[in-house]
């Protein structure tokens, strides 16, 4: 993919959750904003994809979501930020879905507004169309963090790079770690049925195996700030340099 197409692509960011988990640390904000280093972490992620060339963004907000829009409207950076809000949860999904009609490129990506893994998106990208993939999804090697066995379901792969199964959350050895980065064509989005509460990991993606649905693996680390311990560790991973 040219320069001039990544300029173009849609770059959905997942960032509607109520972050329960997280609510110790951050209470007056929603998860995607909690200041990290004194920065809001949305800024860090974004930012992270721009380097890569990218310039269209997304929003799929929900709880708290006024809090993120009124952040983008004011930020001047060059940068196209557009919100798709969800009247209530909607999963992963489900959000994607409900922002529909506001992608525009055929070839869109999506991450997670509470984790950051620094891949080289634009070989992503690259990737995903050398395989013609549906869908395709960056994996991290299962066993790095170990912490993270009990949240991540096992994702399998078989030749070349096709994922044979979603797993359930296990505590396991063995698979891969979903970075929570994802590219689609637009084809994806009819197949996921409208109005519903919908995750990708649980109702989307175990149904797919038979489609074009593919994992890209990186050794790159991997972070979510989805509880205090694992806020910290990024905030400290900051400092770090």
């Amino acid at each position: 993919m040219q320069m001039h197409e990544i300029e173009k692509t849609d770059v959905l960011v997942l960032c509607g959750g109520a972050g329960t988990r997280l609510r110790s640390k951050v209470r007056d904000r929603p998860k995607p904003m909690a200041d990290a280093g004194g920065r809001p972490f949305l800024d860090i992620l974004i930012d992270y994809a721009a380097s890569c060339g990218f310039r269209r963004f997304i929003l799929l907000t929900g709880y708290m979501g006024d809090f993120i829009e009124r952040y983008y409207r004011e930020r001047n950076c060059g940068l196209s930020f557009t919100i798709s809000r969800e009247k209530e949860l909607l999963g992963t999904a489900g959000a994607i879905k409900n922002a529909q009609m506001l992608i525009q490129s055929r070839t869109f990506i999506c991450l997670n507004g509470d984790s950051i893994c620094g891949v080289n998106l634009k070989d992503f990208i690259k990737f995903h169309a050398e395989q013609q993939a549906l869908a395709t999804v960056v994996l991290n090697k299962r066993g790095a963090p170990p912490q993270y066995y009990n949240d991540y379901g096992a994702v399998r792969l078989g030749h070349g790079g096709r994922i044979t199964n979603f797993g359930e959350k296990t505590s396991a050895k063995g698979g891969y770690v979903n970075c929570g980065i994802y590219a689609f064509e637009r084809p994806f989005l009819s197949l996921i049925p409208g109005g519903k509460k919908l995750s990708l990991e649980r109702d989307i993606f175990p149904r797919l195996i038979e489609k074009a649905v593919y994992g890209w693996v990186t050794a790159a680390r991997f972070f979510d700030i989805g509880t205090p311990e694992r806020f910290s560790l990024f905030v400290r991973s900051l400092s770090a340099g």
